[in-house]
Order: structure tokens, then sequence, then C-alpha cells
């Protein structure tokens, strides 16, 4: 667990970039002297140009020949970028400029990044260009071994700099199995014929399953230019705009608050693109605000937590996983996005039950902000919001993802251009100096501040986007051993025959494997990133749950999820530890109360494969049985509510809460057994507590304030 930042007072300054450096999944990157940030922000630039020219002039020789070269760009930038050592040097005030060391292993990454490519004479060792090392597949030259295996320590140690220890060290277990397996006893199922150094190299340096397969195709084919589409939102505004809309809303009621947290988590999600950078970045303003209507510490880290984690797990732009399940399954991105719509609902149904609920245990009270009203801030600056449509127009009549996301990021600039020459005020991104009036420019001085301003953006997103990129390329190592050992299949089946030793039926069998599956998936999300959790879980677990009958796309988003939710889970939960280090809140029970806002996400991707109703949670199949499940779904979240919040029409009892778990998961089963005794305990629950209440002579409308939850105590 990170050390322990300061706590901020409410309404004191945070910092947000400190904080997300420090708690978020990926390592805080250096802090550059101002002339070698010149030097790094105009090679991002130049990258990001390269990307989009792709999206619109596709190189002749094909997605290769672009990865090697993309991949031989931005590698050399984590050595500049990222420190050996994961934390800033106290010691150095000021500049925090890569050392000789750093400098040497960028340039050998230029070097055998776009060996490949390099067009120098053929010899006896290696080179001749990129057709001649395509003919070389499977009988690699010396030259070329000894560049792949340079290649493969360097995006091992850029991984390791970007995001830690764990992913690097799995990476290299399966490449000394993909070694030594041959030395294995040939009775293990995990034993196989072995694989040489040059095959290895073969596989990961000059087929597409290795380095340039998949998940680099993905991050440079789709992540940098969401990315790209992000850092343009905020330099245009849009994240503060979407906060304070958010916040105009819902400024009448106790409970405003926490619905507004909710709804600005989500839409300022769209600008992150992290879990914990939103729930920071949210939390910098909106933890004051909670703490004047009578939130609790704990309870407005864990709001601040589950509403960050929520807009990864929702359409339009969500989480990097999400690019990479299109490409596994070979579906649209659109058919993703169409899945999540459900779970979505399901997810913030479940946040905005326990928000309301909380607002009555707690007895917050309304909190009046100097912000104009919605539909003045939609006259305003409700423009922001036009980018998210096109992307969803486009993907709706057929238009790949890369290209959408490029014309949205295309109308942010425009009318960032147009904001820039009819107000010409300075664009302000983040949520300081609420009350200043910002002064007029000149119309050229305007118009330089928005050139810096989409400059700026491309290039930060491509530097953002630099700790996927190794991820994506060392993922490559993982996946290419299991394709050419076999691994995948031997552990999906010590999977089910774990779970048959426990089952007594088919049944019992899926609902065993899919909980050893959850556990397994958040538990490998403790050690390494969401987009590495979820290929490694694809790659192992996928097959295990398909081999039962599920079918994979039920399968992809049930591994999707829970990859995603490691960042609320304990006992690292990134999420929430970043959001009690801005609340002040102790540690553990604000993770506990993360957990109780995103239950209904934890349980409700088991219903997507315990039963053949669960698929209609994804909208697969007709619109009625799409509609009842949802329905059926909706009221489990709602006991699910009762269950952890303790409250229905005021606070209940051990025996209710009791009978709610129980009805909960009967419902989320999804069957017609099933649902009727998940309602008839629901019911049951229902009927004691009006029973109890009226024998005690409550009334629907007093507030108790005193909190059923033990981690208030």
């Amino acid at each position: 667990m990170p050390a322990p930042t300061p706590t901020p007072q409410p309404g004191s300054q945070v910092d947000v970039d400190s904080l997300v450096a420090d708690y978020d999944e990926e390592k805080p990157s250096r802090n550059l002297s101002p002339r070698l940030e010149l030097v790094v922000g105009l090679w991002c630039f130049l990258v990001s140009l390269f990307v989009l020219r792709q999206v619109f002039d596709p190189l002749d020789l094909g997605s290769q020949y672009y990865l090697i070269l993309f991949l031989g760009m931005t590698l050399p930038l984590v050595f500049l970028t990222y420190r050996m050592r994961g934390r800033r040097d106290p010691a150095k005030a000021h500049a925090d400029n890569p050392g000789v060391v750093d400098w040497l292993l960028a340039a050998t990454a230029v070097i055998v990044g776009l060996y490949p490519v390099l067009p120098f004479p053929l010899t006896d060792v290696g080179l001749g260009g990129f057709g001649e090392f395509l003919d070389r597949q499977g009988s690699l030259l010396p030259l070329d071994v000894a560049a792949g295996t340079v290649l493969l320590l360097l995006v091992l140690e850029a991984t390791r700099r970007t995001t830690g220890l764990v992913l690097p060290a799995v990476c290299a277990v399966f490449f000394a199995y993909a070694y030594f397996g041959g030395y294995l006893p040939i009775g293990w199922s995990i034993s196989h014929i072995g694989l040489d150094l040059d095959q290895i190299i073969n596989a990961l340096y000059n087929e597409a399953s290795g380095f340039f397969g998949v998940p680099l195709d993905v991050a440079a084919t789709y992540i940098v230019l969401f990315t790209i589409y992000g850092a343009v939102l905020d330099r245009m505004g849009a994240g503060r705009f979407f906060v304070e809309f958010s916040f105009s809303l819902f400024r009448r009621s106790g409970s405003a608050p926490g619905r507004t947290v909710a709804t600005s988590g989500f839409l300022l999600g769209t600008v992150s693109g992290s879990g914990t950078a939103t729930a920071v970045t949210l939390g910098s303003f909106a933890w004051p605000i909670l703490n004047r209507a009578g939130y609790p510490k704990e309870a407005a880290g864990g709001m601040l937590a589950a509403s960050g984690i929520g807009a990864i797990l929702s359409p339009p732009t969500m989480g990097a996983a999400a690019f990479i399940i299109a490409e596994y399954l070979g579906v649209s991105y659109v058919s993703v996005l169409v899945w999540a719509i459900v779970p979505t609902l399901l997810y913030y149904l479940g946040i905005f039950l326990a928000v309301e609920i909380d607002a009555r245990r707690f007895g917050a009270h309304r909190v009046d902000l100097a912000i104009g009203n919605a539909l003045q801030l939609l006259a305003r600056s409700g423009y922001h919001f036009i980018s998210l449509g096109v992307i969803v127009f486009f993907l709706a009549i057929d238009i790949p993802p890369f290209r959408a996301v490029v014309y949205a990021t295309g109308v942010a600039a425009l009318f960032g251009l147009l904001e820039a020459v009819l107000s010409r005020r300075p664009v302000v991104s983040g949520f300081d100096d609420h009350d200043v009036e910002q002064e007029r420019m000149e119309l050229g001085e305007s118009l330089r501040d928005y050139a810096r301003r989409v400059y700026d953006a491309l290039s930060s997103g491509i530097r953002s986007a630099l700790p996927v990129i190794a991820v994506c390329a060392a993922a490559g190592v993982i996946t290419s051993v299991i394709a050419k050992t076999g691994l995948g299949q031997v552990l999906s089946a010590v999977l089910v025959d774990l779970a048959s030793l426990l089952s007594f039926n088919e049944a019992s069998l899926l609902v065993l494997s899919a909980l050893f599956s959850a556990f397994a998936i958040l538990l490998l999300g403790l050690a390494v990133p969401v987009t590495a959790s979820f290929i490694l879980s694809w790659v192992i677990i996928g097959p295990a749950l398909i081999s039962l009958g599920v079918d994979a796309p039920q399968v992809a988003m049930f591994i999707f999820y829970y990859a995603v939710l490691s960042e609320v889970s304990p006992p690292t939960a990134l999420a929430a530890v970043a959001s009690a280090a801005i609340t002040g809140g102790k540690v553990i029970p604000t993770m506990m109360q993360a957990c109780k806002y995103t239950l209904p996400a934890f349980l409700a991707p088991i219903a997507f494969v315990v039963t053949d109703n669960g698929a209609h949670l994804l909208a697969r199949g007709d619109f009625i049985d799409i509609v009842w499940t949802f329905l059926v779904a909706g009221c489990a979240v709602g006991a699910l509510a009762i269950c952890t919040t303790g409250w229905i029409l005021g606070p209940t009892n051990l025996l209710e809460r009791a009978l709610c778990l129980p009805a909960a998961l009967l419902l989320l089963y999804l069957v017609p057994t099933s649902i009727a005794l998940g309602f008839a305990l629901l019911a049951i629950a229902l009927v004691l507590h009006l029973i109890r209440r009226k024998a005690t002579g409550a009334t629907a409308g007093e507030q108790d304030h005193t909190s059923p939850d033990p981690t208030y105590a």
C-alpha cells in the first residue's frame, strides 16, 4: 500500500497530479527540465501526427510494419519519462532528467525496435529490410535473435518502470516455462516439447502473436486515439464543465451532492480514462461539498471511488480492455458498447439507491454552490457533449471506432477554436478559482493559447498512453507462449477439475467455476493493471468457462468487469486508497464503503455466465427477455442496497438485512424457481420491516442519524 499522503482539509487545495501519481496503478513519470520537456513534447506530438495519419492513409506494408514503427518510436520515450526507481528523489528539487543509462536504453530501444525495418543490406548475420526480415520467419539469423532478445529485455524493463515488478515477473515465468518446459516430467499435464531461444524470439519478434500481436495493435490503433481525444476534451475545458453541469442538475435536496458525484464521475471518466484518476480529480472538487452536506469521510471516499470506476465500465468510452474484447471476439466495438448498457444501468442504479439511503442515514442537507443553473451551463458550454454524440452516431452508422474518435476529436477541437475566437477567455482545466472572472484576451493571443492547448493535448495523449503501450507489448510475451505451448487449455482444465471436486451437478459446476474465476481475476488484478489482467484472464480462464458451454461474449464481459473492479477490491483498492487520501478517512473503512457502492457490479457478472438467461443482461436476445431480466436484476440490486446500507424506510434489523442477501442472489440466478424464492424472501423482509415500524410508531419520513454500519463505529 502506498505511503500515506497528508490529509487535505475541506476547502483546501489538493494536488491532484501528486495524488494520481501516488495511487494510480501506473507509476509516476519524471518532472523533466523545461528544455527536455520541449524535446519530449515535440517527440510525442510527432508520434501523434503519425498515428492520426495512419487512420486515413495506412502504410502500404501493412499492420505489422506500422506496429514496428509505433513501438520503435514510443518505447524509447518510456526510458526518458519514467524513472528507473518508482518515486522521485526528494533531493532533486527541480528537474528530474534521465541519466546516462536511461539515454543508452532509449537509444538501444530505437535501434532494436526499428531493426526489422532498417533498410541496410542483408548479410550472413541479419538486416535486409522488412521484406527480408519476414521471409526469415522460422529461421532467424544471429543478429535477428540478438535484437529480439534485447527488445524483450527492454519491454520488460519499460513495463517495470511504468507499472511495477509483477507483470515483468509473470512474463519471465512464462518465458522460462517456454524454454524449460521440455525438461518437465512427461507425465505432467503442463509439460511440452520445449522451445529453444531462436524459436521463442521468432514467435515474439517475427510473428503476429508476440510483441506485435492483438494487444499492441489495440493500443496503437484505438487506445492512443482515445487518450488523445480525452486530452483534447480536457484542454478545451470539458472536464470542468462536466463536473459543474452535474452539480447543477441536483441542487435542491440532501441527496443532491451524492447524486452529482455519481453523474460527474461518469462524465469525467470520458476525459481521464482511469478510475483512480477520475476519483482523485472529482474528489478534489467534490469532497468539500460532501463534507458540508454531512457525509462521513469514509462514505464520501467510497462514493468517489465507486463513481470513478463506473466510468470505465460504462459506454461510450469504456476502458482499454473493451477494445481488446472487440478484437479477440471479432465483433464491432458497438457490440461491446451494447453489451455494457444493461450492466451500466444496474451499476448506477445500485449507486443511486445507496446514495439516496445514505443521505437519509447521515441526515445530509442541501449545499448551495456558486454555479449557474443547468440551462445556463448548457447554453454556455453544452457543445462539449457534441463530440460524445459524434462518437455514438458514427459508431451507429458502422464507421470504425478509430475513425469515429478522430472525427470526435476534430469536433471538440473545432468548438474549442470557436470558443477561442468568440470568448477569448483562458480555458481552466481544473477546478480552482471558480469565482474569478477571466479577462478577455486579444484575438491573436487567444489563438496562440488555443494552438498551444491543441499541441499539448496531442503530446500528452501519447505520453499518457506510454504505460498501456508497454503493458500491451509485454502481454504479447504471455499470449505468444500460451499459443505456442497450449498452456491455456491445460490451466483451464485444472480450473474446471478443481470445481468438479466440489460440485454435484452441471449447474453447481458452472457456479463454482464462475466463483473461482472471479476470485482469480480479482486476485490477479491486485498486482497488474486492468488491461494486462484482462488479457491474462482471457487466455487462461476464458477457455475454461467457454468449455462449460458459456458463450464467448458473456465470458469476455465477465472477465472485463472483474478486471476493472480490482481497482476497488481490498486489500489494495487503489481508487479507494486515493479517495481516502483526499477525504482523510480511514483506508480500510473507505475500501468497505467502496465495496458497498459497487457490490451490484461484483455480483451481476456472475449472472452473465451461470444461466442462459444471463445473456439477456448483455442485451442479447429478444427485447421482452432483456426487459424482464433487467427488471428482476434491478430488484436484486435493490435488495443488495438494503443489505449493505441497512435501510428501507428506516433502519433495518439484522433479520431483515439477512433475508435480503439470499433474496438478491436468488433473483440474480434468473431462473423461474429462484426468482420466485427471491421475491418471496424480499417480500418477507419488507413486510417484517413495515410491521416493526408500525409497532414502534416510526414514520417513513423520519431520519435516523445513527449508522448501523460497523465501519463508522
